[in-house]
């Protein structure tokens, strides 16, 4: 099999494989955000649940959450998912997870001057965060939310296991049919995804750069 053939199929699953980013990727924002400010809320049982949340999917195994999402679930309590929403599911609970602690951090990091003339201004607290807290650490925010993504685009591959036709299952594929063809197959798989990748490293530092130019000129 040439390698342009090789290329042809596995470009079947670029579509799967930018789908799963993408969607996983919006879960993980959504959770960012919400993890990441239950974890400076006021409230200690809102922080002591988020924090058990957070812990768990950052010190269990990625591979070992997708397997229980696909394969457990059904078995524990019925809950049935395709491999697409499986992969959604697991891939935007553990990725939120660490990116909430990029959130929390930028949170704080805010000076503690900008909160007390919030708080002179007679500001509520849901008027601090929206309106100076939040502008402020969204700046710091988004480099590691640039990581984070590249990150997430890498970690789609494992999907491949729970039978999604993603470009590492069509890779597989290949090499199953013909263990000669390893080398070639996943050279031009290495390829693909340094160029599926290649925008969210540039997109990175450019992030990395303004935040830096940011930081410099307060």
């Amino acid at each position: 099999m040439s390698a342009a053939e090789i290329v042809e199929v596995l470009s079947r699953g670029v579509t799967v494989t930018v789908s799963l980013m993408l969607v996983s990727g919006i879960l993980a924002l959504v959770v960012a955000f919400v993890a990441g400010l239950s974890r400076v809320s006021g409230l200690k049982i809102v922080r002591f649940l988020t924090t058990v949340y957070v812990e768990f999917f950052r010190g269990t195994s990625l591979l070992v959450q997708l397997f229980w999402i696909f394969f457990v679930l059904p078995q524990l309590f019925g809950i049935r998912l395709d491999p697409f929403m499986a992969g959604v599911i697991t891939l935007g609970l553990n990725y939120g997870a660490y990116a909430s602690e990029i959130v929390r951090g930028s949170i704080l990091a805010v000076p503690d001057g900008q909160r007390e003339a919030a708080v002179a201004l007679n500001m509520s607290k849901t008027q601090r965060m929206r309106l100076i807290i939040l502008p402020q650490a969204l700046r710091t925010m988004l480099p590691g939310f640039g990581n984070i993504s590249i990150e997430l685009l890498k970690a789609t591959a494992l999907v491949s296991l729970i039978t999604l036709q993603d470009m590492m299952y069509l890779a597989q594929n290949l090499r199953a049919a013909d263990y000669s063809l390893s080398l070639k197959v996943f050279g031009i798989l290495l390829v693909m995804y340094f160029v599926l990748a290649l925008p969210l490293i540039v997109l990175s530092r450019y992030l990395e750069k303004r935040a830096s130019r940011g930081v410099a000129n307060t």
